[in-house]
């Protein structure tokens, strides 16, 4: 390429320049006859001595620039570049009799209008200069608008001899687009996916056929050959869709043309060349919602399962990233656990160059509650645990601590992680380096009861050292959680509480503002737990605790998780004779447990019942005012009916006059008569000589008067 400058200037009368213009221009020199034994000495000085544009003075740079022309076009230099796996080799029908030459470009081009042999060919030679990036500008610029033409032609007819490389370069996509070749070959892939279809049914009508035995086989060899074949056709249509894809738009159409159904129908093909365009094309679909949820309904996971046992690292690696993208939906997760991946995944773990997504996966799958259990029978737990022993101290893997995490929150995980010196180990983790990561895993383990809450009575006094200790607020929370959750009969609290000097600690921290209200809050809770023992609960009542709970509870009172926690310590206490007469004389905890009796959270209500049932069933004046509260809110419905109508005006006593109210006031001295139509109330009916409303609940007089023997005598029927 000749780059120079043409001047024009028109002079004047006495030849002195007027007007002048400058103008960048370049000449494109096409040496035809450049090949390997070309003589460049030769050719550099034919070249000079033919374009008047070259001074002699450049033949050495012209010589240069053939030199470097000649070396870059031979043959064996397009072998050095180097390509990803998704390249293609090279497929049945594309063989060459000749080398092809970026400089036979337009003879190339020529031979796609001759008959099909001739169209072959040229589609092959071109199809190869473009495996060569080098040529791609060259092909840009030299009948480019033919050249589409042609291909988009030649694709329909030869295989898809079109060359995913050249999709691969944005500058082609806006032509490639213009010609709808992406279309046609959508249309294509949905042809031969369909021919894939047929030849299965007659495949199976002639294996089904026991006369025609040899029949099916000559069909089944006939059926390979052609299966090769399209395989090949549709790694090359699906690596040019993919390529165009780039574009979101272009993307958006193939949706809409169910590009996502036809990949995962393509799933079930064996060729791995073949799946890992499909793969990678679904992982670059699987970023938009839309297109994920496609695949769920697809149920593309139980075909994508199969692949995790490829011995093609691409493969594999590609379809685990698939999966990762897929995971973060809850139904799709099911899919995952029903397809049995978490044993095959499990299994990949071993694999280190395939562990961290494996990992990730497996996490993800155990955010589950219902699916946990299932790691438990695999050899998932025992990789696990090797690997964090294996990662030292000074660096703690997150994403593994973090799956462990999960897995300990497990009863059955759980077992299987304590199992030999698992427990001892964490612990040392845990507790040397204040590890809080490893702290936490031991708090979900020390939740769970049976053999392995026991395992924790040996490392109570380090726990409780570390609550004492001026240690991270984070860590702290993690040792009072896990002492919290040691409700194990056999531990005696009274004298871990006496040795460490926790009450003093407890009651400084419990006051509002003191701390974080996370520490605070498992503070209470291990209130709660030490309060089942007899001498803690009296230990706690009289170091003045109780008013602090109370003054927390006003407080908190808008967090239901502070006033259920609370309210479950005075549940603990009552259980004790010392602490219940504490509750009860001196403290006004009774009073909020009324006022809570009726709490929105169905836990704090049923925590504030019991405690209350317990009170009323030692104190008996309690059990009027709790009894009477409970029948207050019961019937709170009639009672404020009745009680609102009561303060009528205008003298009359039920507030109904002759308004045309069906309950109107009738007063015929018949008392049953008294209420008028009062049996067309849904809510009300008799009984007995009494109302008594469908729930069947009755008034405290009522009771009394029934008791008594006056219900139903002249003139007793109650006010109410």
């Amino acid at each position: 390429i000749v780059q120079y400058e043409v001047e024009a200037t028109i002079l004047g009368e006495m030849g002195e320049p007027m007007v002048g213009e400058r103008k960048e221009c370049q000449k494109i020199i096409r040496l035809k006859s450049l090949n390997v034994n070309t003589d460049i000495a030769s050719l550099a000085q034919k070249v000079v001595e033919e374009c008047r544009l070259i001074h002699p003075s450049k033949l050495p740079e012209v010589e240069q620039l053939l030199f470097y022309l000649q070396n870059c076009r031979k043959p064996g230099n397009d072998k050095q570049e180097k390509h990803s796996s998704r390249d293609f080799i090279s497929f049945e029908g594309m063989e060459l009799d000749q080398e092809a030459n970026i400089n036979s470009i337009d003879d190339y081009v020529e031979l796609l209008y001759e008959e099909i042999p001739e169209k072959v060919k040229g589609a092959t030679l071109i199809l190869h200069l473009a495996r060569n990036s080098g040529n791609l500008k060259d092909l840009m610029q030299n009948s480019t608008n033919n050249l589409l033409r042609s291909l988009s032609f030649i694709q329909s007819i030869t295989y898809g001899l079109f060359s995913p490389p050249i999709t691969s370069f944005s500058q082609f996509h806006m032509l490639v687009t213009h010609y709808k070749v992406g279309a046609l070959c959508m249309n294509i892939i949905e042809h031969e996916l369909m021919k894939y279809d047929l030849w299965q049914d007659e495949l199976q009508k002639k294996k089904q056929n026991q006369n025609a035995k040899k029949e099916h086989e000559k069909a089944l060899r006939k059926y390979q050959g052609l299966l090769t074949k399209q395989e090949q056709l549709l790694q090359v249509g699906l690596y040019l869709l993919l390529n165009l894809a780039e574009d979101t738009w272009t993307e958006l159409k193939m949706r809409n043309k169910n590009i996502v159904q036809t990949l995962v129908k393509t799933l079930e093909r064996q060729d791995e060349e073949l799946l890992l365009v499909v793969v990678t094309f679904l992982k670059k679909l699987s970023v938009f919602m839309e297109n994920k949820n496609d695949m769920a309904e697809t149920n593309a996971v139980m075909k994508l399962a199969r692949l995790l046992s490829s011995d093609h690292k691409d493969l594999l690696n590609n379809t685990l990233r698939l999966l990762l993208n897929l995971s973060f939906d809850t139904g799709i997760r099911s899919q995952m656990v029903q397809a049995g991946l978490i044993p095959k995944l499990s299994s990949l773990l071993a694999d280190e160059s395939q562990r961290q997504l494996c990992m990730c996966i497996l996490y993800h799958i155990s955010m589950d509650d219902r699916f946990k259990s299932m790691f438990a029978y695999t050899d998932c737990i025992p990789q696990l645990m090797k690997m964090l022993f294996v990662c030292g101290e000074s660096h703690t893997d997150k994403k593994l601590i973090s799956f462990c995490i999960n897995l300990a929150a497990n009863k059955k995980n759980a077992q299987v992680i304590c199992e030999g010196n698992g427990l001892k180990m964490l612990m040392n983790r845990g507790l040397k380096p204040k590890d809080v990561f490893f702290m936490k895993m031991i708090r979900n383990l020390s939740q769970h009861d049976g053999p392995t809450k026991s395992l924790f009575i040996d490392y109570v006094g380090d726990l409780a050292a570390q609550v004492v200790g001026e240690e991270k607020e984070d860590y702290v929370i993690e040792c009072l959680g896990t002492l919290a959750n040691l409700t194990i009969p056999d531990l005696d609290w009274d004298l871990v509480l006496k040795e460490y000097n926790l009450v003093p600690y407890l009651k400084d921290h419990l006051k509002p503002g003191s701390a974080e209200d996370d520490l605070i809050l498992e503070m209470v809770i291990l209130i709660g737990t030490v309060s089942t023992d007899d001498s803690c609960a009296v230990t706690m009542a009289k170091s003045g605790i109780i008013p602090t709970l109370i003054d927390l509870l006003n407080v908190q009172q808008q967090d239901d998780e502070f006033v259920c926690q609370i309210i479950y310590v005075f549940y603990q206490m009552v259980f004790h004779q010392a602490t219940r007469d504490v509750i009860i004389k001196e403290t006004d905890v009774p009073a909020y447990l009324i006022d809570l009796m009726h709490d929105q959270n169905a836990e704090i209500r049923k925590v504030c019942h019991n405690t209350l049932d317990i009170i009323a069933e030692h104190d008996a004046a309690w059990w009027g005012r709790v009894q009477s509260e409970k029948f207050r809110w019961h019937n709170s419905q009639w009672l404020e009916m009745v009680e609102g109508r009561a303060v009528a005006d205008d003298g009359d006593p039920f507030g109904y006059g002759d308004d045309g109210d069906p309950l109107a006031y009738i007063d015929d001295g018949d008392p049953f008569t008294r209420y008028g139509n009062i049996l067309e109330r849904p809510d009300l009916f008799y009984s007995a000589g009494t109302i008594i409303p469908v729930n069947g609940t009755i008034s405290p007089e009522v009771f009394t008067d029934y008791l008594n023997g006056d219900v139903g005598q002249a003139g007793g029927f109650p006010d109410r």
